[in-house]
């Protein structure tokens, strides 16, 4: 089993410790050899030049040494030199290692009887002083001295030997206090020399060790949140899958995403938006169980490891407590955040006995979440995968159509109601399949949106309308419906008037229609966004009037050119009840009241017409007066209406007779 890093790092210390001791033990035994081999050879140096003196001072010392008394002048000598502070004894011997003469501080003593010294005659031997160094412990000795045998050579023959005993007390004490400064500081300086890049060392052990449990850390956790990751979360799903079948029971796998993320990053910017991320993850740590599992794929999108889930119920129970946690408003400085999540399920084993068959599973449920209009569960279902089949052909379909202009317009006649004359189109745009048929609007419409596709289809609507509205009588119009993704992409002014130039078409030609839901944004930006477009000469409509609950408010706010009334307000009006044709009849007051056109969407029969004649209606749309057709049928219908109008002109002066 591997150490932990921990164990590892004292360790370390301790060999460290171990050796800076041993380091500064041989830095004070170096100081300690040198300090008393210098003594030695100071003593050695000052017992030489003793004897020297004693050869050059004494003219008898040969008799001395042979046993005669020292003379007169001599013994002054000895007087003198027994004062002499730093040597304190002194002995002369013969050649042969016997005491002649002994002086201290007290006398001078010539020996009667001699006595052999082993260390006097191993100096005759040799030729070369004896010391030695003794600690003195009787109150007549120094603390500490040096006894130094010296031969004395006359005429290169050994006469004597001077034995001088020499007080070193004091030369040992500035010794040892000069190298007891300079071990100190040496030892200072290798401790320094050698902790310093210890500390550093050490320092950076830990900061390694930090770094690598940070790797670690991150090799399994979100950097972000400090949630599981997609591989370690595979890895514990796989070893929950493991012992399902021995454990029994169930696995929930909850995909939980948060609904419209990409809005609140833009209006909060990144700071809002990871502070969303980190409070989701802190609420659903704080609500999971201590057997659960809490991870985050990325993005908005995490996943949460109901275990033991005990069916289906409890599954759905526990994701009404996530989304309760998670729908709770969030303070981001001066804002609260409002959110709402989706979630899809998947049971173990049920949707899948492995962990890339359980994420797939609940993807797809999420996937039926949102397009069940988000803030909602769901469970996952097997038909799911046809469906996630046929939506990423969808997407395939939409994103070719995109970079290769692949869709395609049809346009709807419009007519004037007073005389029931073409006067222009609305640009409906198709999606054709690989085999001709065409995708509702309806159906992949809103999958463009998801996809951020809407405003790029938007300007080549715009485009291709305006081209093909060139090709017609200047009289006619062309209405193109605006998105809410256009005018939060950028400038749609611009792109309109990009359009118009391109294309040549003139301004007054061309109707722009929004919803309601447009102005619910940011009202006033998009208020004036529409005053530069009326500014340019381009008609701006109210499309879908009167489904909305503030429709009226925006009438009085913004000057619309024209208003169409919503086509449910037509299927009304073939009911028994006479409610609907009253709205319809005091809508078209309105415009005429505000100076607004007013056309109807959705006339479909004979008698809603008849009604709409009776009642003054402006404009009229709808299957009664011409269905939808593609660009290259608009010339025989503008043709068939020229000679319409022209058969009418002349009946109308008596010329011919029209047969209904």
């Amino acid at each position: 089993m591997a150490a932990s890093p921990g164990l590892s790092t004292r360790g370390n210390i301790a060999i460290l410790s171990m050796l800076l001791c041993i380091l500064v033990g041989g830095t004070w035994l170096v100081v300690k050899v040198t300090a008393d081999h210098l003594l030695y050879r100071s003593t050695t140096s000052t017992a030489r030049n003793w004897g020297r003196y004693l050869a050059e001072s004494i003219t008898d010392l040969e008799q001395i040494a042979a046993g005669e008394r020292p003379s007169n002048a001599s013994m002054v000598f000895f007087q003198a030199a027994r004062r002499s502070g730093q040597v304190f004894r002194y002995e002369i011997f013969n050649r042969y290692g016997y005491s002649q003469l002994v002086s201290d501080q007290e006398k001078i003593t010539v020996v009667d009887l001699s006595e052999f010294n082993a260390d006097a005659a191993r100096a005759i031997d040799s030729g070369q002083p004896i010391v030695d160094t003794q600690a003195g412990h009787s109150a007549d000795l120094p603390a500490f001295y040096a006894r130094a045998y010296v031969p004395v050579v006359i005429d290169q023959r050994p006469v004597a030997v001077v034995a001088a005993y020499i007080d070193q007390t004091t030369a040992r004490n500035e010794v040892y206090k000069t190298f007891l400064l300079a071990a100190a500081s040496l030892c200072l300086l290798t401790a320094l020399s050698f902790g310093l890049p210890a500390i550093a060392w050490y320092r950076r052990t830990k900061e390694k060790q930090h770094a690598d449990r940070r790797i670690r850390f991150l090799a399994h956790h979100d950097a972000l949140t400090g949630l599981t990751n997609r591989p370690y979360l595979i890895e514990m799903l796989e070893k929950a899958l493991a012992v399902l079948p021995v454990r029994g029971g169930s696995i929930a796998v909850h995909f939980i995403d948060i609904d419209r993320f990409k809005e609140i990053n833009d209006t909060l910017g990144h700071d809002g938006g990871d502070f969303l991320l980190k409070t989701v993850a802190g609420r659903l740590r704080a609500t999971i169980r201590l057997d659960d599992i809490v991870a985050r794929l990325g993005g908005d999108e995490f996943v949460v490891i109901q275990s033991d889930a005990n069916g289906k119920d409890a599954a759905e129970q526990f994701a009404r407590r996530l989304m309760s946690a998670l729908t709770v408003p969030m303070q981001f400085k001066e804002n609260a955040i409002l959110s709402t999540v989706s979630v899809g399920i998947a049971l173990a084993p049920a949707d899948g006995s492995n962990p890339e068959r359980l994420l797939k599973s609940a993807d797809l449920a999420l996937y039926k979440a949102k397009a069940d209009g988000r803030d909602c569960f769901r469970f996952f279902l097997p038909e799911m995968d046809t469906e996630l089949q046929a939506r990423i052909e969808l997407e395939g379909i939409i994103r070719d159509a995109v970079r290769h202009d692949r869709f395609e317009l049809y346009y709807q006649p419009l007519f004037e109601m007073s005389d029931r004359r073409l006067v222009g189109f609305e640009a409906l745009i198709r999606l054709p399949r690989k085999d001709g048929t065409l995708i509702p609007p309806m159906v992949f419409i809103p999958v463009a949106k998801e996809l951020r596709l809407i405003d790029k289809i938007g300007t080549w609507v715009l485009r291709e309308a305006c081209r093909t509205a060139m090709t017609w009588p200047e009289h006619m119009t062309v209405a193109v419906n605006l998105s809410a993704a256009q005018f939060l992409t950028g400038s749609i002014s611009a792109i309109v008037a990009v359009a118009l130039k391109e294309t040549g078409l003139a301004a007054k030609r061309l109707e722009l229609e929004i919803t309601e839901t447009l102005l619910l944004g940011n009202t006033e930006t998009i208020i004036a966004e529409l005053r530069t477009l009326k500014a340019m000469g381009v008609a701006i409509v109210m499309d879908d009037f009167g489904t909305g609950y503030s429709s009226l408010s925006y009438l009085w706010r913004f000057p619309f050119d024209k208003i169409k009334i919503d086509r449910s307000f037509m299927q009304g009006c073939d009911g028994p009840s006479h409610e609907a044709e009253t709205v319809v009849k005091t809508i078209i007051a309105l415009g005429r009241e505000l100076h607004m056109r007013v056309t109807v969407e959705g006339v479909e029969t004979a008698k809603q017409a008849a009604f709409l004649e009776q009642v003054d209606g402006d404009q009229v749309q709808g299957f009664f007066f011409g269905r939808p057709i593609p660009a290259s049928e608009l010339a025989a219908s503008i043709l068939a209406d020229f000679q319409w109008q022209q058969a009418h002109e002349l009946e109308a002066k008596g010329k011919i007779r029209l047969v209904t």
